[in-house]
């Protein structure tokens, strides 16, 4: 008898024990599911800021020229003094990203994305505001540089996509709110206003990130901080959009645009000898032995060239050829963004399912097509055809983002997805920088030749047929861009259907 109770004392406490170890199990399971669902909102609300800033900003360009009594060449900078302070510190904070704290980061770059939003609203000139702009790209190089990072870090491999594709939706919503706020504020209180609503949203995010993201994973190394690489790239992408810059403004700034394009150059040239050399390199150019990353990278600035080009435009488009006030042009700006939100989750599952190479594809092929169809507008333009030949540009978007987003992050090495999410971060805004100048460079170089205007005439001043034709040169090009994005794109899927193919055969 007391044989037969010990024994089901023991089965009563190995049930017990066995209980005990699946609740463990099952707490751990809802607390990583917890922690990635934080993650999300977490740095969703800085992408959410980081996106509703670049359509709100892009809104009001045309206002700010008046406003603050400036020139077309001159206004450019508000958008490019915010993107080359991320592009120049963007690799060195995702570098940190990989030996320190993401989350201590991230809320860094929240705390003066807020604080420099403060700065912009109370700008009293233009030449303080891209100051000030300057300052809000340094604390966007922490958000754009370490978010996707964090993602891909709490995402098991299989929902990386759909992670990522989350991520893309929060940045289309931010930029779908964009024209509709913007244009509503712009409407009440003038421009300053688009800045100062990022304080309210900037304090809200910095408290949820620290209550609520996990730590990350750090390496705890210690590496030093390549200042002269920085200073060298700081160097580089400067004189090249200054160049860039100089060209449109036409008299004697052209004279010195070739120049700084040279030095630029030779500057680029310098950087990459020297991160090759040193042994604490800002960028590690081993990274880009792996074909697919860096097919992924190069997609991945082509796309944002064009992208920045269209949003950069079609406000100038919308109020100076067809005379719409702010807030009707920021509705009309929304519904691209608005298709983006809608597609970029469900282009992250599929890209999960089907491959992101195919995927990216398939959106690349789309912007064209609308591009295209934008190529078309004119003075006739109604509202019905403008958001006919949006549609696909949208959907191309939205497809186009999340998968090659996963497809760069799953092929970079996991004690490197810090420096590969800078690297993300740093293509998408060198595609920005350069196709903001060079988009507006070619559209002011078609507008004043048609016109038949002196070369230091602001294009903002052209007849509205010389606009209309400007406007549709420079869409032609960029669809040309796209065609050439597409073979490239052709080209990753092939290798991403061999690679497939090799590891059934290696199974099999």
């Amino acid at each position: 008898m007391t044989v037969m109770l010990l024994g089901r004392l023991e089965k009563i406490v190995l049930m017990l024990k066995t209980q005990e170890r699946q609740s463990n199990e099952l707490r751990q399971e809802d607390k990583k599911a917890s922690e990635k669902w934080w993650t999300v909102l977490g740095v969703g609300i800085g992408v959410f800021i980081f996106a509703l800033d670049v359509y709100i900003v892009n809104l009001a360009l045309p206002i700010m020229v008046d406003s603050l009594h400036t020139s077309f060449a001159t206004i450019q900078w508000i958008v490019l003094s915010y993107l080359l302070a991320i592009a120049i510190f963007v690799l060195s904070v995702a570098k940190l990203g990989d030996v320190w704290s993401k989350k201590r980061l991230y809320i860094i770059g929240l705390i003066v994305f807020t604080v420099s939003s403060l700065l912009c609203g109370l700008a009293p000139t233009v030449e303080f505001l891209i100051v000030f702009r300057a300052f809000q790209g340094i604390g966007a190089a922490f958000l754009s540089g370490l978010g996707t990072a964090m993602i891909v870090e709490v995402f098991p491999p299989e929902e990386r996509g759909l992670g990522l594709g989350i991520r893309a939706g929060v940045f289309g919503l931010g930029i779908s709110s964009g024209p509709t706020v913007g244009g509503l504020l712009i409407g009440l209180g003038g421009w300053p206003l688009i800045f100062l609503l990022n304080v309210p949203i900037g304090i809200i995010g910095i408290l949820i990130v620290a209550r609520f993201v996990p730590s990350s994973i750090v390496s705890g190394a210690k590496e030093g901080f390549d200042i002269i690489g920085t200073l060298i790239l700081t160097i580089t992408l400067t004189c090249f959009t200054l160049g860039i810059t100089l060209l449109q403004s036409g008299g004697s700034g052209s004279n010195v645009a070739l120049p700084m394009l040279v030095l630029s150059a030779i500057s680029l040239v310098g950087f990459l000898v020297l991160e090759a050399q040193i042994s604490e390199p800002m960028l590690d150019l081993k990274i880009f032995r792996s074909l697919e990353f860096s097919l992924g990278l190069g997609l991945r600035f082509l796309g944002n060239f064009v992208m920045a080009g269209v949003i950069f435009m079609l406000p100038f488009f919308l109020e100076l050829v067809k005379h719409y006030p702010t807030e009707q042009a920021g509705l009309l700006l929304a519904v691209p963004p608005i298709i983006i939100v809608l597609t970029a989750p469900v282009a992250g599952i599929l890209s999960d399912r089907f491959g992101a190479a195919i995927i990216s594809l398939i959106g690349l092929v789309l912007m064209a097509v609308g591009c295209f169809l934008v190529s078309t507008f004119d003075t006739e333009l109604t509202i019905l055809n403008y958001i006919v030949a949006i549609i696909p540009y949208g959907l191309g978007v939205g497809m186009f983002q999340s998968p090659n987003n996963s497809a760069i992050m799953g092929a970079a090495p996991k004690e490197r997805l810090g420096i590969a999410s800078g690297l993300l971060s740093l293509s998408r805004i060198l595609g920005q920088t350069a196709g903001v100048p060079l988009v507006g460079a070619l559209f002011s170089f078609v507008t004043i030749a048609s016109a038949k205007l002196a070369s230091n005439v602001d294009v903002t001043n052209a007849p509205v047929d010389a606009l209309v034709l400007g406007t549709q040169i420079t869409f032609r090009v960029v669809t040309a861009l796209l065609i050439a994005s597409t073979i490239l794109a052709g080209f990753s899927w092939l290798v991403e259907q061999k690679k497939v193919n090799q590891d059934l055969r290696m199974k099999g």
